[in-house]
């Protein structure tokens, strides 16, 4: 078995059963990403609409948020300092108390073959930016919807 295979196991059983409310007053979200924009516009989208946000600026202190708060969605930029969003998708998947967390890129790598490249790495969804302010959480609800039946 290779390791796009076990990544694709592992990817997939992990979607049979997740822990993702339904509810967005119960989700609790993790933006990591490095310009400002688009946290605040993210934030205060998921905000309003009750969710418990919490902000990281770059991997290494997404993880760091993550040793005293889980959150069950993440959203990922791809490109940052420090450790960019693959690095820390790839931490995340290595840790089995955190593969029921839903890890959705929110990027603006948005060419042609980027949106594959980014779900073949198993993340669960892909946004690009600049995201629709009026369909956001619809988004990110789709995506949510699409692990429940193992899409």
């Amino acid at each position: 078995m290779t390791a796009n295979n076990q990544l694709d196991n592992t990817h997939t059983a992990r979607k049979v059963s997740p822990a993702i409310p339904t509810d967005l007053s119960d989700w609790s979200v993790l933006i990591v990403d490095d310009v400002y924009d688009n946290i605040s516009i993210a934030e205060a989208i998921l905000k309003f609409n009750e969710a418990d946000v919490q902000i990281a600026t770059n991997g290494l202190e997404g993880l760091q948020i993550m040793e005293s708060w889980v959150p069950n969605i993440i959203l990922l930029d791809l490109s940052m300092p420090e450790m960019n969003g693959w690095e820390m998708h790839e931490v995340l998947r290595q840790m089995p108390e955190r593969l029921s967390i839903a890890v959705i890129a929110l990027t603006a790598h948005a060419m042609v073959g980027d949106r594959e490249k980014v779900m073949e790495a198993g993340f669960d969804g892909y946004i690009a930016k600049p995201f629709s302010v009026s369909t956001f959480v619809e988004d990110i609800t789709t995506i949510l919807k699409s692990m429940e039946v193992g899409a």
